[in-house]
């Protein structure tokens, strides 16, 4: 999908050099405004023009169609079409706008922007493809477009609601091109006109060493900057901080010059606000640090809320301090690799890497093992071997020269055979790192085996991280499988950064400082709900949240428990202020309705789904049982117009009604539950998209359109070239021929007219 789009994209910007934008810009400047640079390498090729901010694309199905609508200039005709249909970036103009809200580690942007259609002519119309790509773990909220005499706006609805509504367009207008990165079409914008659009997205914030971080998609292409005309620009930007404590924040750096408008305990308001030559090339980057020098909690209890629970809302988030002298867990790590065949060329490159950095990481007095699976098991060592630089040449050779990857896909065996080998252990973290791009058909089986294999298994049970590769595993298989042991759950859409994020998955998974955490007090409510049920230990690399809702009276405190690793008990209490100007429940819902909507697959509860999918209407997060539509509103003009000709509307055939839908629909925002087709059939990651398909120009003459109109000339030219001289000579006198036939007709017809 994404490299389909990159060529769409290229061919796109190639038709644009066809627009004549007046004697003030030359052909030659308008070309350099619209050329950037190309990786070199192949694997690369379709990030070139992938969106790095909110973009709108003009669909150009038709070369013709491209022109500037304010200076007409002749264009040399083309018959044909673009399969698939090129696209042209538009060109933004006046403002664009952002607002951030912080609050925890997570973040609200809406982003707001005008574009105008300037490769279409006047009195032609076109689709306009938007693309939205969002930052860390990305979920679209919702969106807003105002076009010339009509506006849309988004809204979530339960999947089950959209097989019985008429009003709904066929097919899924929207889709994921990659990751976090967003894509749908608005029909029918009028060549020369101006749209705007409003998108709302959430996003997490990175936690590193004390200190939080926000990066916001904010890089513009160079030929996004209107050409030929002096229009100006301004970028603003209001960043609001909410840390959730009473504490002070600490502000470190940003991209943009913001300016302070406004800061008080655990708050701050920030503002950029500037004219621009150009529209900003760097993505925004802003970081913070709540100085605490110890370990400490906040547990926010929500006001009542009139919804379908009428129960109470409570979050806990704890903070794991600056504290030095509070030490990690020693670790006995296994790392179980998928080395299948779909994991074969880059997936498992990457994989390896990620694993040589992630043992790296270890500890000498720490220990080790690597058990690689495909339908059979490969083990590195038949005992735990301590993390020397020898053991770790060791492992590197034998991922090197001893594995490859090949065959199917057999998650349980390898889980066995780690959990025996670390069922003795005792002062320390027994852990499982698994990672894999595949599903598997006994995924139950193995979230139950599990279950029952990690309960009574010494003071510190084991441990399971899992990381996923591409969209064809079952993410909530894995979520589940980490929640299940106390872990955490991580996933890299493509092979450039499953590198990059295992190291920072595996950095939160072996820097514990407190484990075997409990709630004391909260277990005496009544109809307690509690997210995630297990609840993991705390990272030096990750803050902790735990939420759910209760029935009865709240406490004023609760008693946070733990073990320390010295094996020493810790305990801390932790006021439940009510949360009153912090929206809790916003930030807590995207995390409840993943660790829900992986229970519901787990234990096929259909009253579970239809829980998610209420919370996800009412919270407007989407969800894997809930899809997104556009509605669409006439303008008071527009609607009069409408009326006027009811009459005639009510005359148009059945069949033509129904293609004059009022709602577009976006589709489902989830991943899925895995694929287990393309798992047995070994197909690789990425490999969902469609393959590069070169841009075809179906060209045609006057005389033979009806056939050439099927053919590709670019095809026609390059298969001539690989002809040998003896077809070359028999195809020229077979044009020959007919040239002279066609001659001899032309003849009978001027003396039949004599």
């Amino acid at each position: 999908m994404a490299r389909e789009f990159s060529t769409c994209v290229e061919y796109g910007l190639s038709l644009s050099k066809r627009i004549y934008y007046g004697k003030e810009m030359t052909p030659a400047a308008a070309a350099a405004a619209m050329t950037r640079s190309i990786s070199s390498k192949s694997s690369r090729l379709e990030e070139s023009y992938l969106p790095t901010s909110v973009m709108a694309y003009a669909v150009i199905p038709e070369p013709e169609l491209v022109d500037n609508p304010d200076v007409p200039s002749y264009q040399p005709y083309v018959h044909g079409r673009c399969e698939p249909p090129a696209l042209i970036p538009l060109q933004i103009h006046g403002a664009v706008a952002m607002e951030i809200d912080c609050c925890f580690d997570n973040a609200n942007v809406c982003f707001s922007g005008a574009w105008r259609v300037h490769c279409v002519k006047a009195s032609r119309k076109c689709d306009v493809r938007i693309a939205i790509p969002m930052g860390e773990q990305g979920s679209l909220l919702g969106v807003e477009v105002d076009v010339t005499g009509r506006s849309y706006h988004s809204q979530l609805m339960q999947a089950e609601d959209a097989n019985d509504s008429e009003k709904l367009s066929k097919g899924w207008n929207g889709r994921l091109i990659k990751g976090s990165l967003y894509s749908f079409v608005i029909p029918e914008v009028g060549g020369g006109s101006t749209f705007s659009i409003k998108v709302t997205w959430s996003q997490k914030l990175l936690y590193h060493e004390g200190q939080f971080s926000l990066n916001v998609p904010f890089s513009f292409p160079a030929f996004v900057n209107p050409i030929g005309k002096k229009i100006s620009k301004r970028e603003k930007i209001l960043l609001n901080v909410n840390s959730g404590v009473g504490k002070e924040i600490l502000f470190r750096c940003t991209s943009h010059a913001l300016k302070e408008l406004r800061r008080e305990a655990g708050k701050m308001g920030l503002l950029y606000d500037a004219q621009v030559l150009t529209w900003s090339r760097v993505d925004f980057n802003f970081s913070y640090s709540v100085y605490s020098k110890d370990l400490f909690g906040v547990l926010l209890q929500s006001p009542f809320l009139r919804d379908f629970d009428d129960r109470q809302m409570f979050c806990c988030y704890l903070f794991p301090g600056n504290n030095q002298s509070m030490k990690a867990f020693r670790k006995e790590v296994i790392f179980l690799i998928d080395i299948s065949g779909s994991m074969k060329g880059d997936p498992f490159e990457s994989a390896r890497n990620g694993l040589l950095s992630s043992l790296q990481k270890l500890n000498p007095e720490d220990s080790f093992n690597i058990i690689a699976f495909n339908l059979e098991t490969y083990l590195f060592s038949s005992l735990m071997e301590h993390a020397t630089e020898e053991a770790i040449l060791k492992a590197t050779l034998w991922l090197s020269d001893k594995l490859t990857a090949d065959g199917g896909t057999n998650i349980l065996a390898p889980l066995k055979q780690a959990i025996k080998m670390l069922a003795e252990t005792t002062d320390s973290i027994p852990l499982i790192f698994l990672i894999t791009d595949g599903a598997v058909e006994d995924e139950r089986d193995i979230c139950n085996f599990v279950k029952g294999s990690l309960t009574c298994r010494g003071s510190i049970s084991i441990r399971i991280c899992t990381f996923g590769i591409g969209t064809y595993c079952n993410h909530y298989f894995l979520r589940m499988l980490a929640q299940l042991g106390r872990g955490h759950f991580d996933t890299a859409y493509d092979a450039d950064s499953v590198d990059f994020r295992m190291q920072r998955l595996f950095t939160t998974a072996s820097s514990i400082i407190l484990a075997n955490i409990t709630v004391d007090d909260l277990e005496c409510q009544d109809s307690l709900e509690l997210l995630p049920f297990c609840i993991p230990d705390l990272s030096c690399g990750c803050p902790l949240i735990v939420s759910g809702r209760c029935s009865g009276n709240f406490p004023e405190s609760v008693k946070l428990s733990g073990v320390l690793a010295d094996m020493r008990k810790f305990t801390i209490d932790i006021k439940a202020p009510e949360a009153k100007d912090l929206p809790s429940d916003r930030v807590v819902a995207r995390r409840q309705i993943d660790l829900l909507t992986a229970s519901a697959w787990l234990s096929g509860s259909k009253e579970l789904e239809q829980k998610v999918a209420k919370m996800s209407i009412q919270a407007g997060v989407p969800s894997e049982y809930t899809l997104m539509v556009l509605h669409r509103t006439l303008s008071e003009e527009k609607a009069s117009q409408t009326i006027l000709i009811q009459d005639v509307l009510n005359k148009i055939t059945p069949l033509k009604k129904k293609n004059m839908q009022t709602t577009i629909m976006l589709g489902n925002l989830g991943v899925g539950f895995g694929n287990w087709r393309a798992t047995a059939e070994n197909i690789p990651p990425g490999s969902e998209e469609t393959k590069p398909t070169e841009m075809l120009l179906n060209a045609a003459s006057n005389c033979c359109s009806r056939v050439v109109d099927r053919c590709c000339c670019m095809c026609f030219i390059q298969t001539c070239s690989h002809m040998n001289n003896q077809c070359a000579i028999l195809l020229s006198q077979l044009c020959a021929a007919l040239a002279c036939f066609e001659c001899i007709n032309c003849c009978f017809e001027l003396c039949e007219c004599g």
